[in-house]
C-alpha cells in the first residue's frame, strides 16, 4: 500500500479548475492509497469551522466521503489555512497532525512540516506567523463574527500578495542552515514540505549522514502528488 503527499492546493471558489482537480483525486487516483497527507494550505483561507461557504462545504463532504472509504487522511495547517477545529476533524474524518511531525514510513522515519517554518531568511513573516499562530491570537480571532474573519482573511491575502511581490524570491525560500537543523533535532534523513512553490529534490550534508528534501508541488501547476510505496519515491499527476 501507498502514502500520498499533497501541499498547496489554495482550494477557493475563485479557482474551480483546481476544486474539480481535487476531487477527481479523491475520487479515483487516492482511493487505492493507504494513507494521504495533505501538508498544509489545502485551502486558500479557513475563517472557521462554522463557515457556510458552499466551495468549502463541498470540499469537505469529499473529504468524509474519501475517508469512509478506508484511507486515513491527515491535513497540516498552512499559512493560509490555521483555524481548523475539532469539527473540521469531526465533520471529515480526518486527524489533524502537528507542524512539524514525524512519520515511520516502511523503515524510514520522515520530516514531515509545511515548509514555511524553515524560511527563517524572511525576518517579516516570521515575525507574522509568530503572532497569528499564538493560542490567544486564535481565540480572538475566533469570537469574531463571519464577516469579520472574512475580512481578516481578505486583508491577509491581500498582504502576502504585497509581501510577495516586494521581497527577493531567495529570501522567500528555505534557508540552508534551518533545513540541516531541523533534520538533526529530529534524527531524520528525508524532509516532505511544500509552501515555496519550487517542486524538486535536494540533498543536504549532516552530521548523520546525507539528507533528501522533498519539495511538493503546488496545485495551481498542474495536480502533483508524491507517491512512496514500497521504498519507491514517485511524482505523479491526477488525470483529469
Amino acid at each position: 500500500m501507498s502514502s500520498l503527499f499533497i501541499s498547496d492546493l489554495h482550494l477557493d471558489a475563485s479557482a474551480p479548475a483546481t476544486v474539480e482537480l481535487f476531487l477527481e483525486f479523491l475520487a479515483h487516483e487516492a482511493r487505492s492509497a493507504e494513507r494521504l497527507y495533505i501538508l498544509g494550505d489545502l485551502f486558500e483561507t479557513w475563517i472557521g469551522d462554522d463557515d457556510p461557504d458552499p466551495t468549502r462545504l463541498r470540499v469537505c463532504a469529499a473529504l468524509r466521503d474519501f475517508t469512509r472509504s478506508g484511507v486515513t487522511t491527515f491535513v497540516m495547517e498552512g499559512n493560509r489555512d490555521f483555524l481548523y477545529g475539532k469539527r473540521f476533524e469531526t465533520e471529515t474524518g480526518i486527524t489533524l497532525i502537528a507542524d512539524p511531525t514525524v512519520v515511520t514510513l516502511g523503515d524510514e522515519r520522515v520530516l514531515l512540516t509545511h515548509g514555511d517554518l524553515l524560511c527563517t531568511d524572511d525576518h517579516p513573516y516570521q515575525e507574522l506567523r509568530s503572532t497569528v499562530r499564538h493560542p490567544s491570537f486564535r481565540q480572538n480571532v475566533m469570537k469574531l463574527d463571519l464577516e469579520a474573519r472574512q475580512l481578516l482573511a481578505n486583508a491577509a491575502r491581500a498582504g502576502s500578495k504585497a509581501h510577495t511581490l516586494e521581497t527577493a524570491a531567495d529570501i522567500m525560500d528555505v534557508n540552508e542552515n534551518a533545513v540541516v537543523a531541523a533534520f538533526e533535532a529530529t534524527g531524520t534523513l528525508k524532509m516532505i514540505h511544500g509552501h515555496t512553490h519550487r517542486p524538486n529534490t535536494h540533498h543536504h550534508m549532516t552530521r548523520h549522514g546525507r539528507a533528501e528534501r522533498i519539495v511538493l508541488a503546488a496545485w495551481d501547476q498542474d495536480g502533483e502528488y508524491l507517491q512512496i510505496a514500497d521504498g519507491s519515491v514517485q511524482r505523479r499527476r491526477v488525470t483529469a
